[in-house]
């Protein structure tokens, strides 16, 4: 997805039309009865080779107190500042209104991306309002229906060159992942780590329930309060990136919104929220999965921290509040037993404790941090792992399924960010997932990479005839001289040169 889309407008204009439209399905209700959509939601949208998250949002309304349509307003203006285009619908058949007026003017100061798009313009009752919505200062309307599916391509047109530079964007704050290793390189020992350098920052998301004390972490790390913080959950609503120096490691940090439960999840802005938290993990090499240590490892602490290990990234999980806890010791031991217990798969991975208020704790989280990054860009040469598998398969040898014996031949390492090995061996299909466990722990072990996703991908080498469709291929030198022996042998014998029959 290389953008988000949001449409907005009056009420009844056929946002819900054009979002269903987009989607291809029928997610949204649609009614001639105005305000029938009254929050957010949000689908994967395609148009053409375009592909984009798009938002239907409630119809904007004039209120601006804590009624129900203040409220409706203040949940579609936020949808607007969180997307990178807003589309804005105007009723071609009813024609610019003062609201329309209004809002033309909000939408101009919140999203630097609108277009302006005159719906139910099929037929000359449309041409009026579609000359008048130029009158708005946005620019040409494009002239659509939602319902006949008419006017995309003019708005597939707008959208393309929008969608590359996005893309653009994306691409230059996409971490590289899975880099794939040369055969050299992978014959090589270990190589020195990239540091993080002003040019290519290490990048950081910090993850976690609301109310973690996230934003206070970061604010903390930058020295100023940039991010908005307080006692109730839940204020920070979109992923925010801050370029910084983390005890002189330069380091983009994306500070995200809190991830409750999906049960919990029940509004559609804290479901967007809980969306662009997850996208922030995939921009950031190394996660911090942030713990309130008087409620830690609950169910949603243990999905997050493993959709940052399903995507591959370095973590360390912070154990936040800790200037509060009385017994630490007896705190601590818990923790690290209970860490190992629930997060098997990134076991190793480390454990720090914090006071995102008083700032102690710091400098153990920056040096976590730094060694998460340089095992997640860990190389081992193809030599030391070749002596490594067969130490692995005398202590442990792979099991005999239906007697037949699955032989590991052969490993080398074929990707860094995370560590990436590839193993030829026989019958693959059989090797059971509690081995390819046991090899990436005695990784884990022998090479010093605690905690980072290791990935051990099994690849068929059997041990069939390379000749055994290739008999008729034999060279003619070698027949004649095979039928030759054969001849003598039976001369000598006084047979005849050729059997009969």
């Amino acid at each position: 997805m290389s953008f988000t889309l949001a449409i907005v407008g009056r009420p009844n204009v056929g946002k819900s039309t054009l979002f269903n439209r987009l989607v291809g399905k029928r997610l949204a209700l649609v009614d001639d009865t105005p305000g029938v959509t009254r929050d957010l939601r949000e689908g994967d949208a395609r148009l053409g080779d375009l592909r984009f998250v798009v938002i239907d949002s409630a119809g904007l309304e004039l209120a601006e107190d804590d009624s129900l349509q203040g409220r409706m307003r203040r949940l579609t203006e936020r949808a607007v500042e969180e997307a990178d285009i807003c589309l804005f619908l105007v009723d071609a058949r009813v024609g610019v209104t003062p609201a329309d007026e209004i809002f033309a003017d909000i939408l101009r100061k919140k999203n630097a991306h609108v277009i302006l798009a005159a719906n139910k313009a099929e037929g000359a009752a449309g041409d009026a309002g579609a000359l008048e919505a130029w009158g708005l200062g946005l620019g040409e309307p494009i002239r659509i229906s939602a319902e006949h599916g008419e006017g995309l391509d003019d708005l597939y047109d707008v959208l393309r060159p929008l969608a590359d530079d996005f893309a653009e964007r994306n691409v230059a704050h996409m971490p590289e992942v899975d880099v794939t290793l040369s055969e050299e390189e992978a014959e090589e020992d270990e190589s020195a780590v990239p540091m993080p350098t002003e040019a290519r920052p290490l990048q950081l998301a910090v993850i976690g329930r609301p109310n973690a004390g996230k934003s206070t972490l970061i604010n903390k790390i930058i020295g100023e309060d940039r991010l908005l913080t307080g006692p109730e959950a839940g204020i920070t609503r979109d992923a925010i990136s801050v370029s910084t120096k983390f005890m002189g490691t330069p380091m983009r940090i994306w500070d995200t919104a809190g991830m409750r439960k999906k049960a919990k999840v029940s509004g559609k802005l804290e479901k967007l929220s809980v969306a662009d938290g997850l996208r922030a993990v995939r921009f950031a090499e190394v996660v911090v999965v942030l713990l309130d240590v008087n409620i830690p490892f609950e169910v949603q602490d243990l999905r997050i921290a493993d959709f940052a290990e399903t995507e591959g990234r370095a973590v360390v999980v912070a154990a936040n509040k800790w200037d509060l806890e009385e017994d630490k010791p007896e705190k601590l031991k818990e923790l690290r037993e209970n860490f190992e217990r629930l997060l098997p798969q990134l076991r190793g991975a480390p454990l720090v404790t914090v006071s995102a208020k008083t700032g102690k704790g710091l400098d153990r989280l920056h040096n976590a941090i730094l060694k998460a990054y340089e095992v997640w860009n860990r190389r081992v040469s193809t030599a030391k792992l070749n002596q490594w598998l067969i130490a692995m398969t005398e202590a442990h040898p792979p099991p005999a399924p239906g007697g037949r014996r699955i032989k590991l031949r052969y490993i080398t390492q074929a990707k860094t960010r995370p560590p990436g090995f590839v193993i030829k061996a026989t019958h693959t299909d059989q090797i059971p997932e509690s081995y390819g466990r046991y090899l990436v722990n005695g990784l884990r072990a022998d090479f010093d990479m605690p905690g980072t996703p290791i990935r051990i991908y099994f690849r068929d080498q059997g041990s069939a005839n390379p000749y055994k469709d290739r008999k008729k291929s034999i060279p003619s030198r070698l027949t004649k001289h095979v039928e030759k022996k054969k001849h003598t042998a039976r001369k000598e014998k006084g047979l005849p040169s050729k059997p009969k029959g």
